[in-house]
């Protein structure tokens, strides 16, 4: 299997359109732009290195820490020992930086109860009303750890796979590896991310060339029925004008790129091309008012507790829809609670619930499932012990995950924590291991796409992760 490098072209194809044919292709040039891009993409890795389970990736990002013991990694345990000291020491014997901040290590039990769900039997929380309809669709991963006590650093890890070093964002490897499937829209596009724990990092392409940065719809704080694709149409400006203005800047930046050969130059021409032709697609998609009323109702867009989700996931199924590779929804940071879990969970689990059932409803009714994989992550988890009176801290060490839909084993849940749901004990999975897994059911090993950074070889997964192959169907 070849490595997939990307590499400088001594003539970029904006040069080769001006010269060849007397400079015909230049006349060509806007006429042939869209297939030119797609098939730039594609060249990225001339394609995928296995048959492809999934085209593209809805990833579902609760900011701020959901706790495993309260929703899907029931403990009996804490029952009997609520309230008693945590019955063994094992904090300082991890191979993550894990400190017990509330300083009581005293259990806390869930005041939820649990139940089992559908013939696989799945145990989800009455949290979860509307997802555990959907168990025998779910593939959870109850073992997952990951690296970072800070939400900075866990933050960036489940969106870019380092907890510390500025990397490209899964979206943006997504994008490079396999382009876009529609030449007038990106490949990644971030629904209000998150504003804070490294901002614009956790969608950025880094080091790679530009235009597979995420295009994103305002931020996790702010109203999705106000978010819009930043400067997206100048209403001062007549379309010829634009044109003529995109013309002139196309010319300089061939110019500058032929003089330094800079890869980051050739990013930003595709990313103004790119712009142009969204202008007449973008807006209709953004624009959710020809939506059914059943549609509505299903989503729960009327509902006030649920409205603001519910917009984000019909984004999210029409950015799909139409050809985008990865959408990123996430929440506003609201998962955080390390005082008043009861009242904190129960508004955040009744504002997402919801939603999400309606998605994974509304992709399987449009048959979309096949071939579309949506995955459910938080950047860690919570403790068994309380902090404080009434919250728990962050945990790293032990959370979990689910994910549906294309190429994954539907009604299994893989791997345990321990007795107590602190740390993930049972077959284990690291963080660069679901990045791995990620990338395998769109066709892409992870070890083979790699980027030439600085004099080294860059990969998503760093020089980690193994496909997790027990999730796979």
């Amino acid at each position: 299997m070849k490595q997939c490098h990307q590499f400088l072209p001594a003539q970029s194809r904006r040069d080769w359109l001006q010269t060849s044919c007397c400079g015909f292709g230049a006349v060509a040039f806007h006429a042939f732009a869209q297939q030119i891009a797609s098939a730039a993409d594609s060249a990225a890795t001339g394609g995928t290195h296995h048959p492809a389970k999934a085209k593209r990736v809805i990833f579902l990002f609760m900011h701020g820490g959901v706790s495993q013991v309260d929703s899907f990694d029931p403990k009996p345990l804490l029952r009997e020992y609520d309230g008693k000291p945590l019955p063994f020491k094992g904090l300082d014997n991890l191979d993550v930086a894990l400190k017990d901040k509330a300083g009581s290590g005293i259990v806390m039990d869930t005041v939820w109860k649990f139940r089992q769900h559908g013939d696989s039997g799945a145990w989800i929380s009455e949290l979860w009303p509307h997802l555990a309809r959907h168990a025998d669709d779910l593939c959870f991963i109850k073992s997952m750890h990951t690296r970072g006590t800070s939400h900075g650093q866990a933050v960036a890890m489940i969106h870019t796979g380092n907890d510390n070093l500025l990397r490209p964002s899964v979206g943006a490897w997504v994008s490079y590896g396999l382009g876009t499937e529609n030449e007038n829209l990106p490949a990644f596009v971030s629904v209000t991310p998150p504003a804070g724990h490294g901002g614009a990092r956790n969608y950025s392409s880094a080091f790679l060339p530009v235009h597979h940065q995420a295009t994103t719809l305002g931020h996790s704080g702010s109203k999705t029925a106000d978010a819009t694709i930043a400067w997206l149409k100048n209403e001062s400006t007549a379309a010829k004008d634009q044109q003529r203005q995109l013309e002139l800047l196309r010319q300089i930046n061939s110019a500058h790129l032929q003089q330094t050969g800079d890869p980051q130059i050739e990013g930003v021409l595709r990313s103004y091309e790119l712009a142009a032709r969204m202008q007449g697609v973008a807006p209709d998609l953004i624009d959710i008012s020809g939506e059914t009323a059943s549609t509505r109702e299903l989503y729960g867009l009327n509902r006030k507790e649920t409205s603001e989700f519910a917009h984000r996931c019909l984004l999210a199924r029409r950015f799909c829809e139409a050809g985008v590779r990865y959408v990123q929804v996430s929440t506003p940071y609201v998962w955080d609670q390390h005082g008043g879990l009861v009242k904190g969970h129960t508004k955040n689990a009744l504002s997402v619930d919801q939603p999400i059932s309606a998605l994974l409803t509304d992709l399987k009714q449009r048959g979309m499932m096949d071939d579309t994989l949506v995955v459910w992550g938080t950047e860690f988890g919570r403790t068994p012990v309380a902090q404080g009176k009434d919250g728990r801290d962050h945990n790293p060490a032990g959370f979990t995950v689910w994910l549906s839909g294309a190429g994954i084993n539907a009604g299994y849940s893989h791997g345990q924590t321990d007795d107590f749901g602190y740390f993930a004990q049972q077959n284990k999975v690291h963080m660069h291991d679901l990045h791995a897994t990620i990338l395998h059911l769109l066709g892409i090993d992870h070890e083979q796409l790699t980027y030439r950074y600085a004099g080294r070889d860059f990969r998503l997964t760093d020089v980690y992760g193994d496909v997790v192959t027990e999730v796979l169907s």
